[in-house]
């Protein structure tokens, strides 16, 4: 699946964001457009009616009806209309268009054909102007840029989203004015017949007619970003801060004269807006987390905030409340007085966009939360307390499908743990376990290359989950060793585990433990119920299972691996290539995947779960031989229609979900015989995107004999919830 491997890319540990990765995306997204979202989308309505489908993560079940995965900019309306750009939104939605707490559409034919979203948005009467990138296509007919040369333009859209075309206009449907080849439109605002951008790559900000789009004039400006204009016409514009260069907020003319008021109170400004009092709304992401309000009538001068200072993290750290903000990337007012923020937490966490009115009261809220995520229960909440790597849920199973889960917690703290690993590397899956009573979340990635270890304390951190340690295997991309810049100290070479030895959830010297190079292409992680870990490698050694025994709790309370407890098991003959692995010491039995003798892989189909599952009991005294063993879903074409991409035991069943069908087979652990199969329900409109990661199921059996299975489901930003009756 080659979709599957460009995403791959595009959640690298080192550049998520990687400009190059994001139009290789949106290239393979466009041939998908091109024929339709129906073959993106697994459109299967359940036939059953023994399990219930439901969601978390998003404010809606899906259809038309999604609040996209990220906010970069937005512009209100004076009738509150919100419109929104972000770079990437799985299924499209990089432009939404929102009103009065719904989903309204979006500014279409943003996603695919080398097309891509992007920082800045705004509007007047009649137009809506959007920041986007548009990437070469190679020959083909239409106006596309030439090989190697990428358009950072601004488009025009009617107030519907639909492309508004211009005599100059540029791009297959002439709606695009090409700004720059060199940089991304940082900043975007409208006055009278005029239209402001922030140009980045040549530090200027360029004055265009808003309805012919030609260049009216230019002046300099140094790093340029989001513009507001007041009444009196006069430009407010944020200078981001740049290396030792701190921010400011800067006022000119419209003709580029620069005025002498300025603001210099701030640490990291990262909207702006002006209000029906004209006064200018600078929304604040650094330690405050705050909505700064400045009069501007003479020299700005601060009169008031608007939210928690803090943020998030005042009273209880993470703990979600109507005015705590976390991440602030929009603000913005409509000609009533009414208040907009969208928070997209930290390292592009998800969508929180409220509206408050003039007074403060939250008028409603819309989420988009999940994008290549999937969840896992509180084994001591019995299914009540859901976690996914960066939010908490509580839920209530009794509540219609999509009201069962109450938004409870954002667990980063940038500020207390800056090196959160969650902040420079891209987890996909969460473990959680009871560790000694203790809770803990294990985190993992799309390539299964590390864990990352947290342990919570109410009494210091509130709901924030503390890093306490991490696994660092050997990942190799295009065959060399993958750097970790983001953290000092490291070994140079070998894997590594971190434990948080003086509590401080820092890297700190000395807290390495060095393991030797190991084979570098997993398959599977895994955290037992004792909190042990497991790691199977596709070695053709025949070893390719590594034990890490815990070792126990350390003073801090961080759980304990080290080297020298390593135990290397063999490999069961019946396969050539293990994938997934859980074992339950409970019962001392090993479930295992692969590829075996009998259903070998068609070429390497890296991120595949295998072509079968076997039962090991007595796992622990050495027996290879399984109880049983079940062929899963596997093409054989190639094209991995049907192919597993994840599996997950609890109770009586292991539950195993397909790649692009997203549909969930339930085998029985006596047996392995199949006994039932899920598809996504009517509540989601019969549809889920692909499974994209090795964790992409996760079951748990409750005390009541109910079955919890979540299944991440990326396309619509959320994690699907199957209950199924005992």
């Amino acid at each position: 699946m080659f979709n599957q491997h460009i995403k791959n890319l595009f959640l690298s540990i080192n550049d998520r964001r990687g400009k190059v990765i994001s139009f290789l995306l949106s290239l393979i997204a466009g041939i998908i457009i091109s024929i339709g979202i129906a073959t993106y989308l697994t459109a299967n309505v359940a036939s059953a009616t023994t399990y219930k489908t439901s969601w978390i993560g998003n404010t809606f079940g899906g259809g038309d009806k999604w609040v996209q995965n990220q906010i970069e900019a937005m512009y209100v309306a004076p009738n509150g209309t919100v419109y929104t750009n972000s770079g990437w939104d799985e299924a499209g939605r990089e432009a939404g268009i929102y009103k009065d707490g719904d989903v309204i559409g979006s500014s279409v034919e943003t996603h695919g054909w080398s097309r891509s979203g992007g920082k800045a948005v705004t509007g007047n009467s009649k137009y809506i102007y959007l920041a986007m990138i548009q990437g070469s296509m190679g020959n083909i007919k239409a106006d596309y840029p030439p090989e190697k040369t990428t358009w950072y333009c601004v488009r025009r859209y009617d107030l519907s989203g639909k492309p508004a075309a211009f005599s100059k206009g540029r791009g297959y449907d002439r709606s695009m004015l090409i700004v720059s080849t060199k940089g991304e439109v940082t900043g975007l605002a409208t006055s009278g017949n005029e239209l402001y951008v922030s140009d980045s790559a040549d530090n200027k900000i360029r004055v265009y007619n808003s309805e012919t789009l030609d260049e009216i004039r230019n002046f300099s400006f140094s790093n340029p970003g989001q513009i507001s204009v007041d009444r009196q016409g006069n430009l407010w514009i944020i200078q981001p801060k740049k290396n030792s260069n701190p921010a400011k907020i800067l006022h000119y003319s419209r003709q580029g004269k620069q005025l002498p008021e300025q603001i210099a109170d701030v640490v990291e400004p990262k909207a702006i807006a002006i209000d029906n009092q004209n006064r200018l709304l600078v929304a604040e992401n650094d330690s405050r987390q705050q909505v700064l309000i400045y009069n501007i009538k003479k020299k700005p001068v601060l009169t008031g905030t608007f939210g928690s200072k803090g943020g998030i993290y005042q009273g209880t750290a993470g703990e979600i409340s109507d005015l705590k903000f976390y991440g602030i990337t929009g603000v913005g007012t409509d000609a009533a007085g009414n208040i907009y923020i969208n928070s997209n937490g930290f390292n592009y966490s998800g969508t929180d966009l409220r509206k408050f009115s003039p007074t403060g009261k939250l008028q409603w809220q819309l989420l988009g939360l999940h994008f290549v995520d999937n969840a896992d229960t509180d084994p001591a909440s019995d299914g009540v307390e859901v976690f996914t790597k960066q939010e908490q849920f509580v839920m209530n199973y009794n509540k219609p499908a999509g009201q069962q889960a109450t938004y409870k917690a954002y667990t980063i703290n940038p500020f207390k743990y800056p090196q959160d690993p969650r902040l420079h590397t891209a987890p996909t899956s969460a473990f959680f376990r009871r560790i000694k009573g203790k809770p803990f979340m294990f985190l993992t990635d799309i390539f299964a290359s590390f864990i990352e270890i947290y342990r919570f304390n109410p009494n210091s951190d509130g709901k924030i989950a503390i890093p306490a340690g991490m696994f660092w295997g050997t990942p190799e991309k295009d065959g060399k060793p993958v750097a970790v810049s983001w953290l000092p100290n490291i070994p140079k070479e070998g894997e590594w585990i971190w434990g948080d030895r003086n509590g401080n959830g820092a890297f700190d010297k000395g807290e390495y433990d060095s393991l030797p190079k190991d084979y570098p292409y997993l398959g599977g992680l895994w955290v037992d119920s004792k909190g042990d870990v497991w790691k199977t490698l596709r070695t053709l050694d025949g070893i390719g299972i590594r034990h890490y025994p815990l070792q126990g709790l350390d003073k801090n309370g961080n759980p304990i691996y080290t080297s020298s407890s390593l135990q290397k098991q063999n490999t069961p003959s019946i396969f050539t290539d293990i994938r997934r692995i859980e074992y339950f010491p409970e019962t001392d039995t090993m479930y295992l995947s692969g590829f075996t003798k009998d259903h070998p892989a068609v070429g390497d189909d890296a991120t595949n779960a295998g072509s079968e599952i076997a039962r090991f009991d007595n796992w622990s005294k050495g027996n290879g031989t399984p109880r049983w063993r079940t062929v899963i879903p596997y093409d054989t074409t190639g094209k991995r229609e049907v192919s597993t991409a994840a599996m997950s035991v609890a109770g009586d069943y292991v539950f195993a979900v397909t790649v692009k069908t997203a549909e969930v087979y339930v085998y029985n652990t006596a047996t392995g015989a199949e006994v039932q199969k899920l598809k996504p329900g009517a509540e989601v409109k019969g549809e889920s995107g692909w499974i994209d990661i090795p964790y992409g199921i996760r079951a748990f059996r409750r005390s009541n004999g109910q079955y919890l299975v979540f299944v991440e489901e990326d396309a619509k930003g959320k994690v699907i919830v199957y209950n199924l009756p005992k």
